[in-house]
């Protein structure tokens, strides 16, 4: 299987992305933030971590005005599965292809550790581990999930809360650590899964994600 992993100025995480891809045999197809690229190349897109240009605007504003984000919301309308990872939660709900929107973390602090998230609803897509509560690093610093009432209502209601935090590590509204589209192809959460591959990383339950 072709995988896209879009790189942007700033994406710090494309290259563990990468890895990831390639441990579970699959062959990586680069997609730079200035091209648009024929959506039949590849069979899913990862929107990797970082600080997309710098985080400036809001995180991801500007990554989601680029060429290749208007080619990745033509594969997402196929049906075909897009993962975001951090910023690329960020980036995908500034398109429009996720519900909400990620805002500073309520204490004002970057966050790097550690955290446990919960499976509230599931996609056949991505997180095919067995286990209903994963071990995943964090580390962000605008993480917060916000939306307002009548949408957050809204995503609970159609199942589109892909994962909580056991603790609530940010202040996200309702524990929100991940959602999904309603198709649930589209997919994101804030946790790093491509940094706990393996054991020797400190937790492997990152590993069946894709």
């Amino acid at each position: 299987m072709k995988v896209g992993v879009v790189t942007f100025p700033g994406t710090n995480c494309d290259q563990d992305v990468v890895k990831m891809t390639q441990a579970h045999g699959y062959e990586v197809v680069p997609l730079w933030h200035k091209d648009r690229f024929d959506i039949n190349s590849v069979k899913m897109v990862i929107v990797p971590g970082g600080f997309s240009y710098g985080d400036y605007l809001r995180c991801g504003a500007l990554a989601a005005r680029s060429p290749v984000m208007a080619s990745v919301k033509d594969l997402a309308k196929t049906g075909r599965p897009v993962l975001g990872i951090c910023n690329g939660f960020q980036i995908l709900c500034e398109t429009g292809l996720l519900p909400g929107v990620l805002v500073r973390n309520d204490h004002g602090h970057f966050i790097d550790k550690w955290t446990v998230i919960e499976t509230v609803n599931s996609t056949s897509h991505f997180s095919k581990s067995d286990k209903k509560k994963l071990r995943l690093p964090v580390a962000h610093g605008e993480g917060r999930f916000y939306a307002d009432k009548p949408e957050l209502d809204k995503i609970e209601e159609q199942g589109q809360v892909w994962f909580r935090y056991a603790e609530n590590i940010n202040g996200s509204l309702n524990n929100i650590a991940g959602v999904m589209n309603k198709e649930k192809n589209v997919a994101a959460l804030m946790p790093h899964p491509e940094r706990a591959l393996f054991d020797w990383m400190g937790g492997s339950d990152g590993f069946k994600f894709i």
